[in-house]
């Protein structure tokens, strides 16, 4: 078939497909499809992400019923339950952080999956100053102390999350075991993927940092106005 013959079969089937309503269905289905997926192109975070992948399948399995196209049609019902649960996942673990802003014990039961146990004896060093960071603590039962500070950690609160985020990635004190216990850890890798996964997961991290941060301001703040109310030696 010549170019000019092929071109004009081509336009007299756009031209009867254009007559039929359903059609117009089926391509403006196929053409809000598209438009989403440039649109997540541009998404950064999961949640969002795969909501414009479900209503992008959607679109796509309109177009493969209407117009028919079944190739379209099995891929695009293939991929809408893998995203529906997907969002699923995403919006329990988002539950899951909501109820532990509330809660510092439910911290342990939406990252127990992720994370690795550890007893500890009375004595003990978790880790010392300088140390690479490499995993943040979930106190589970028993007392620490960091050295430096003379700050006890209670059963239930969740500790090393500022090296993280510091420059040079090290431990800013010493955790030393104070009463025998037990710890939950988890490595920098899962940790990140959890805060990019989840923007709510990272709001609880930097509430709980802002918190830390604050108790060492205040504690700074006493410490430098006990020494103002001592008076200075007798001059002789």
């Amino acid at each position: 078939m010549a170019i000019p013959e092929f071109m004009a079969a081509r336009a007299a089937e756009l031209t009867t497909s254009l007559a039929d309503p359903w059609q117009w269905l089926a391509l403006g289905a196929a053409g809000l499809a598209a438009v989403l997926i440039v649109v997540s192109a541009f998404v950064k975070t999961i949640i969002p992400l795969r909501w414009l992948a479900v209503a992008s399948n959607t679109g796509f399995i309109v177009y493969g019923l209407v117009h028919p196209a079944l190739l379209i049609l099995a891929l695009h019902l293939t991929l809408l339950p893998i995203n529906l649960w997907r969002v699923a996942e995403m919006h329990r673990l988002t539950r899951r952080v909501r109820r532990a802003a509330a809660s510092a014990s439910e911290v342990q039961v939406w990252l127990r999956p992720y994370m690795k146990r550890r007893r500890i004896r009375s004595g003990e060093v978790l880790f010392r100053r300088d140390d690479p960071a490499d995993r943040l603590y979930f106190l589970v039962e028993g007392r620490l102390e960091v050295v430096e500070k003379g700050v006890v950690i209670e059963a239930g609160q969740m500790f090393g999350e500022i090296a993280f985020f510091a420059p040079e990635g090290r431990r800013t004190g010493t955790v030393r075991c104070v009463e025998p216990g037990m710890v939950l850890s988890i490595d920098e890798t899962t940790f990140k993927q959890l805060l990019f996964q989840n923007p709510a997961f990272g709001l609880q991290i930097l509430s709980l940092i802002a918190g830390h941060l604050s108790g060492d301001v205040r504690r700074l703040e006493a410490l430098v106005e006990a020494r103002s109310e001592v008076p200075p030696p007798p001059t002789q």
